[in-house]
């Protein structure tokens, strides 16, 4: 299914609206607390893994480091499609699955696998690697292929803002993504091919929702503190869509609420 049909459009009690830049808070804002608030982070890793895989708990390491980090938005999507091994996943679900396939596809790729970090929506690398990684990240902040637009978030008390800056000369069309995840947790695996271990497990997704539209104009949405109270964790992406639908690259991006402990 196409990225554009299945981040299905966020339900009427999300109440996320598009304010056209003008506040309309009953209260002062106040910016979010602790290290949470980023306007331009050095760049977002999308990591493709699986509980059911061998290859992955190095990357899976590698990854805990990354979700530590303020200037990275690391987002971590497990997938179903190695649970025949003798584990099934148990924070997989098959829109990670299906996500991974339509980079596939973006990418002009013949096949998928894991671990495959993508950076910014761009490129894809394997996860393990830690040269790969920082590399692509680097490379791209140098190239101009990073945030480019910023994104800002703060609160009232009832309330999130979500910030999208302007493009100026650069893109006009995105969609503003919101990628919940569960808070780090421990999983003990008890079969397949890495049985007997306890991985812990950082910002694995557990649902997507396109929440609008960007034209490349400074703009606001709204979203309730309410629903944002409900999840583990909340990033919010900038993402432009090919024509077919595909994933696009990543243009700006930062955390709403950010879990940091067990």
């Amino acid at each position: 299914m196409a990225f554009r049909g299945r981040l299905r459009l966020a339900a009427v009690a999300l109440a996320l609206t598009a304010l056209g830049g003008v506040a309309l808070a009953a209260e002062p804002e106040k910016a979010v607390t602790g290290k949470l608030q980023t306007d331009k982070p050095l760049g977002v890793v999308e990591l493709f893994t699986s509980q059911a895989c061998s290859s992955c708990p190095p990357a899976d390491e590698f990854f805990a480091e990354l979700a530590g980090k303020d200037d990275i938005i690391a987002l971590a999507y497990h997938v179903n499609y190695w649970d025949y091994l003798g584990w099934q996943d148990t924070l997989s679900n098959k829109e990670n699955t299906e996500r991974q396939y339509d980079y596939m596809r973006a990418f002009g790729s013949r096949s998928v696998y894991t671990p495959q970090a993508v950076i910014n929506g761009r490129s894809h690398v394997n996860g393990a690697s830690r040269k790969d990684v920082d590399g692509a990240l680097a490379r791209m902040d140098r190239t101009g292929e990073g945030m480019r637009v910023g994104i800002k978030v703060s609160r009232t008390s009832d309330r999130v803002m979500i910030d999208a800056g302007d493009a100026g000369n650069g893109p006009t069309d995105a969609h503003v993504v919101i990628v919940y995840f569960d808070p780090p947790q421990m999983v003990k695996i008890g079969q397949g091919e890495n049985s007997g271990r306890s991985l812990t497990y950082w910002n694995a997704v557990s649902d997507i929702q396109t929440a609008g539209m960007w034209h490349g104009k400074a703009q606001r949405y709204e979203l309730p503190m309410t629903e944002i109270a409900k999840k583990g964790g909340c990033a919010v992406l900038l993402q432009s869509v090919g024509k077919d639908g595909m994933p696009g690259p990543i243009l700006g991006a930062a955390f709403i609420h950010k879990p940091d402990r067990l």
